[in-house]
């Protein structure tokens, strides 16, 4: 069975006769794990998470951040563990903190165990890495005891180097290889509250790995291009990799891994979800690129709507579009749109003109009517999101 799994990547799932996927409605029935508070798997919605970028050993500036991460819609948070002062610290972390809380453990199996004994709501682990099969055991045998999750992460990177030779190299066949045998090493030891990783730097071989991995197991999967980059790449990969398992409905957990402020790894996770219908949080925002018929700039008018409208939590559909020529057909699908014109503009509401306005007044004409807007006024079938 686990060969034709490794050698089989197509996927029953996809539409007859179509190149298209199937919907993320249609995902197969996967494991629920706890996460502190969280459940992932079953039912529940696809959640987003992120890591810190502090010295774990200063309590305040990570509890800091992680408010900031909160406060951006970040559901889990992870924190690097390299030492035991910054193991030390978790317990006082923990308890500043909203959300689910992950220790994230490499080489040090001693490191794993002050963190479950820190109250850690999850540790993410390479059970390889720990010293050797038995200190995985103790760790294992700990964190069933604590009733917390594990997080099996598996890098195309650090493959084990029998698998590297056997396949040529960190082939998505040998990542899946790996977190087959991790896993088989925790449920032998009673250990089922797993989530699982297979990331990449290369997109293709992180869909594929995961592709293969979700027919293998019915454990939680958690999406990520890992060493994405900067912005400018790393939200293109990442938007790529997720975006094309989350439409296959595959994935119950991401992080968009950046380099960058991780509150813009989480903004990015919530608009890869949003934009496939998964979730909502915030509005959504769309804007035509602009042309020669603008007689606004519309890149500072679109600017400006984007910041205005950063605080507001309803799930909202809003346009901006820079001309009265396409701008009112192209914006009814919005529940709300600011159309640009020559020192003045349209403002709409569910595709209907209800007043035109000096340029200076649209955006806080927009923000009085974000208040006012109730998502039932939507018209039926035209939510905005298929889920919540």
């Amino acid at each position: 069975m686990q060969d034709k799994i490794l050698q089989d990547t197509r996927d029953p799932e996809r539409v007859a006769g179509s190149c298209l996927p199937a919907s993320p409605a249609r995902r197969k029935r996967i494991r629920e794990v706890r996460i502190g508070p969280l459940v992932i798997g079953g039912e529940h919605p696809v959640s987003v998470q992120s890591m810190t970028l502090t010295d774990t050993r200063d309590v305040a500036a990570t509890v800091e951040q992680i408010h900031r991460l909160e406060d951006a819609g970040c559901e889990i948070v992870r924190v690097a563990v390299p030492d035991d002062e910054a193991a030390s610290a978790l317990s006082a972390i923990k308890k500043a903190i909203h959300i689910p809380l992950v220790a994230d453990i490499h080489f040090h199996y001693k490191l794993a165990l002050k963190a479950i004994d820190a109250g850690v709501d999850k540790i993410r682990i390479n059970p390889g890495n720990l010293g050797g099969e038995e200190r995985a055991k103790v760790v294992t045998r700990a964190a069933r005891e604590a009733g917390i999750a594990m997080r099996v992460g598996v890098n195309s990177g650090s493959l084990e180097k029998e698998i590297v030779d056997k396949y040529g190299g960190p082939t998505p066949q040998g990542m899946v290889e790996s977190a087959l045998g991790h896993l088989r090493f925790l449920e032998d030891e009673g250990f089922s509250n797993i989530v699982l990783s297979l990331k990449a730097s290369n997109v293709p071989r992180m869909i594929e790995a995961c592709t293969l991995m979700r027919e293998a197991c019915d454990y939680p999967l958690h999406l990520g291009v890992t060493e994405a980059g900067p912005p400018s790449t790393g939200i293109i990969k990442s938007a790529m990799g997720i975006g094309y398992l989350l439409m296959n409905g595959i994935g119950e957990t991401l992080r968009v891994s950046l380099t960058a402020d991780p509150v813009e790894e989480v903004r990015v996770g919530w608009e890869i979800l949003k934009s496939l219908g998964l979730r909502s949080r915030g509005p959504m925002l769309v804007a035509c690129p602009s042309c020669g018929r603008c007689e606004v700039d519309l890149l500072e008018l679109t600017a400006k709507v984007e910041k205005a409208i950063a605080g507001i939590k309803k799930p909202l559909h809003i346009a901006v579009m820079g001309c009265v020529v396409n701008g009112p057909g192209e914006a009814r699908e919005a529940d709300l749109a600011v159309v640009g014109g020559k020192e003045k503009g349209m403002l709409l509401k569910c595709g209907k003109i209800i007043a035109t306005l000096p340029e200076e007044e649209l955006i806080p004409a927009l923000l009085e009517e974000c208040e006012k807007f109730e998502v039932s006024e939507r018209a039926a079938g035209k939510a905005m999101v298929a889920g919540a």
